[in-house]
């Protein structure tokens, strides 16, 4: 058994927006990764566009630092429920975790999620109580909430007594201890180097690496990243892929090029030993629970078991009016091959073909993975549509089960009773409820999945945007019975063409509109919110007929109310069962499935029909 003393092996895991990457930054910065004088922008590892502006972390991101002669190879894991597979997969690479808690917040849902796995995986735990630094902080209590947390968890003797380290990430200061101010990360780097054990294993044994996470290039195709856990790998290699779950899987092939992590870069090397984090690229059909082994010695490992879906979209080809006039991959055989290339970087996703080869369900881990998904798409320029979210449902000895979902809430007390009244119409069960920080109120509820659409958008507006909501999956239940869906109906375009004022003027009288004068539209778009139940089309087209001169500017003295301009999640949040959400690079649109209002008309009379039969 060999040890590398010279390498430790780390994750970074924590509740979304505790700040993992800025803490990573400055491990970095520290490093000396950078130069001196190096003008580097903030959150470096959140190279996503849509990561930098959701200040989120959606992918795993891999980077090394040396100090004092050790390379400390450092995973950034999501902080966010959704991306639950992304940190699991992660945490098998790695001898130990960096658990990271906002010294004003505490632990929070996601806390315990990552926590717990962690402390499933035996690793090692360092908690660093950051942003000590906010006039609010309250490191002390916070120390107590974490311990409190580890017992909750039933961790063992060694795990409590791990070291807690006080950081301010934004300044780049870390301590131990409460009393002495820090300087630098330097406390932080020695209890890396004291704590989280060096790899061990076998070095001149058979090669054995576990495929963790996957990459994809358009240059050579899939790069499999993982850890060694035995032996030594050289570039040009040939090996045997084998899956531990799946004994067919058993393949030679040529590794063509390796790599290691240094900085922010790949570095090409020649040969990698046990206990090195690299990434192998060359190898076609590589997926995530492959284990490359020795060709005389095929030993996969076993994997963990990724969470499975919870909702369910269906993905199809624009059919509306406007189709084609703004995207640059329209065909169905570009969605599926964009689909199905997704699949083999996100374990958590599944694609499936349906009766129409127009359309695909696609199945995540939650809302926000897919609207990441279809962001993602619609940037790169693709242009399709998409239906209402819906739960995924399990039969379990005959009876009906459910996704549900513990849902945290902190609220100024004021909204507490409205927040308790619209998750009650939503079947959500108050769990517990206490007092908060700063005069809040925290309160704990049991909600299912499919309660939580379209409400985070009416939760800010019921708290004035002072409430925060954090959510995750907790698991099956039976079934709770009908919620009520959205109240209000659509106000739906009778006619296509461009909305004027004059139309839109008195449309706004019936609801909320979403579209501005000059707007394109066309019949079956939904151009706005009714006050009421049931649909309403309407004619935004409709011109004020004009009977002398000088009444034709008339039109400008009308006043209109500010539209709501939908974002991609309030749409998807919005739209009801017979409504899809069109996407494209320039434009989201709301429309009905069915355009025509006199077709439509008449489904909704068969399904009255056969409501009453």
């Amino acid at each position: 058994m060999s040890i590398r003393e010279n390498v430790r092996n780390i994750a970074i895991i924590a509740h979304v927006d505790h700040g993992k990457t800025t803490l990573v930054d400055q491990l970095l910065k520290q490093g000396g990764v950078f130069r001196e004088n190096q003008q580097v922008q903030d959150r470096v590892m959140d190279s996503d566009d849509i990561e930098r502006e959701r200040g989120i972390t959606i992918l795993s991101k891999n980077t090394a630092v040396h100090y004092k002669g050790v390379k400390i190879n450092i995973v950034d894991t999501p902080g966010h429920a959704d991306f639950g597979g992304e940190v699991e997969r992660v945490l098998k690479m790695v001898d130990g975790v960096l658990l990271l808690v906002d010294a004003f917040e505490g632990p929070m849902p996601q806390t315990r999620f990552v926590l717990e796995k962690a402390l499933e995986l035996n690793h090692p735990v360092i908690v660093v109580i950051n942003k000590i630094d906010r006039p609010d902080a309250r490191p002390e209590e916070v120390v107590d909430e974490v311990l409190e947390l580890f017992i909750d968890l039933d961790a063992d003797e060694e795990q409590l007594d791990c070291p807690f380290i006080y950081a301010s990430a934004k300044m780049g200061t870390a301590t131990t201890s409460l009393d002495e101010e820090g300087q630098d990360m330097t406390a932080l780097f020695e209890t890396i180097i004291n704590y989280i054990p060096a790899p061990k294993g076998d070095k001149d044994g058979p090669v054995q690496m576990l495929v963790s996470t996957v990459d994809y290039n358009d240059y050579v195709g899939r790069i499999a990243i993982g850890k060694v856990e035995r032996g030594k790998i050289y570039a040009g290699q040939e090996v045997l892929i084998c899956n531990f779950h799946n004994k067919e899987v058993q393949r030679k092939v040529k590794l063509t090029n390796l790599y290691i992590f240094d900085g922010l870069k790949r570095v090409p090397t020649s040969q990698v030993e046990m206990g090195d984090i690299v990434a192998v690229s060359g190898v076609e059909g590589i997926t995530i629970g492959d284990t490359i082994c020795d060709i005389e010695h095929p030993e996969p490992l076993p994997f963990v078991k990724i969470s499975e879906p919870t909702i369910s979209m269906t993905f199809s080809v624009n059919t509306s009016p406007f189709a084609g006039q703004e995207g640059k991959y329209l065909t169905s055989r570009n969605l599926r091959e964009r689909l199905f290339k997704e699949v083999y970087s996100d374990v958590s996703l599944r694609v499936e073909e349906t009766d129409s080869p127009d359309a695909f369900k696609v199945s995540g881990r939650g809302e926000l993975h897919l609207s990441i998904l279809i962001e993602n798409m619609r940037r790169e320029g693709y242009e399709f549509q998409v239906s209402k979210p819906t739960v995924i449902y399990k039969e379990i000895d005959g009876k009906l089960y459910e996704p549900m979902e513990k849902v945290v809430i902190d609220v100024p007390e004021e909204y507490v009773g409205t927040v308790i009244e619209k998750l009650g119409q939503r079947k959500g069960e108050l769990v517990s409820m206490g007092e908060g920080k700063g005069g809040r109120n925290r309160l704990e509820f049991s909600v299912p999945s499919r309660g939580l659409f379209g409400y985070r958008s009416e939760f800010l507006t019921d708290t004035h945007g002072e409430g925060i909501l954090n959510s995750i999956f907790i698991g099956y239940e039976p079934y709770k019975g009908d919620i009520i869906s959205r109240q209000q109906g659509s106000l739906v375009a009778f006619e296509s063409g461009v909305a004027v004022t004059y139309g839109l003027y008195n449309a706004q009288e019936r609801g909320t509109l979403f579209i501005e004068p000059g707007t394109r539209v066309y019949e079956g778009m939904v151009i706005g919110q009714n006050n009421r139940q049931g649909d309403i089309e309407i004619n935004v087209c409709r011109k004020k007929h004009v009977t002398n001169m000088r009444a034709a500017g008339s039109d400008e003295a009308l006043r209109l109310s500010p539209i709501k301009k939908m974002t991609l999640e309030e749409a998807i949040e919005f739209i009801a069962d017979d409504e899809l959400v069109e996407v494209t690079p320039k434009s989201i649109r709301i429309r009905k499935a069915i355009l025509n209002t006199t077709e439509r008309k008449k489904r909704q009379k068969k399904e009255i029909g056969r409501a009453h039969v």
